[in-house]
């Protein structure tokens, strides 16, 4: 990759495609900056920065944090020295709208995707992947109800952004419905690509 020319990524995949293993991988092989949102929320607040001060009470009541203020948070994490060589995007965009958003602001700061990664398993399997995590972890979140009702949020909010995607032209498919291994081997091939056709 030629120098200046950061590796940027964004996963897609329902809850329970593996979205967040795969994640860590990339960021650790590639030297980039893993920006899973939600931990990125928990630690602005821990940091106890502005921006921290305005998230807390939002998550604290259980709200969504609004897609600008979600921006502005991912826009100044960018701007990290660790995300120099690039990041990874795990947890957002989850809605058109944000995907929008988020297309306008890397243009503006000169950073557009390099690559966006759709993994994809069948229901049935992300369903038993989740209840699977639910019982190892004893999350109170992973209800049954709540699974199926994450899994309809995400064909109805976040899939078309695979089409949005697509069309950009930098969507690549993986199938998620294999050993972690075999699913990695796969994104660092497509990876290297991206990196040949950059450099």
């Amino acid at each position: 990759m030629g120098p200046g020319v950061p590796l940027d990524v964004l996963l897609l995949g329902v809850q329970g495609a593996g979205k967040g293993t795969q994640a860590k991988r990339i960021a650790s092989d590639y030297g980039l900056a893993h920006i899973a949102t939600g931990d990125m929320l928990r630690s602005t607040i821990a940091d106890g920065s502005e921006l921290g001060r305005r998230v807390k009470p939002i998550l604290e009541s259980g709200e969504l944090v609004p897609d600008d203020l979600m921006i502005e948070l991912i826009r100044e994490r960018l701007q990290s020295q660790d995300a120099e060589n690039g990041f990874v995007l795990d947890g957002f965009p989850r809605t058109m709208t944000q995907a929008e958003a988020l297309d306008w602001m890397l243009a503006e700061i000169g950073r557009p995707l390099s690559i966006v990664f759709e993994l994809q398993v069948p229901d049935e399997v992300a369903i038993e992947r989740l209840y699977r995590r639910a019982e190892a972890e004893g999350r109170a979140d992973d209800t049954p109800e709540a699974i199926e009702k994450r899994l309809e949020l995400y064909h109805r909010e976040t899939k078309p952004l695979v089409a949005h995607y697509r069309a950009l032209g930098n969507l690549v498919g993986i199938h998620g419905n294999r050993p972690e291994n075999e699913v990695f081997a796969e994104i660092q091939q497509a990876l290297d690509q991206t990196r040949v056709v950059a450099s």
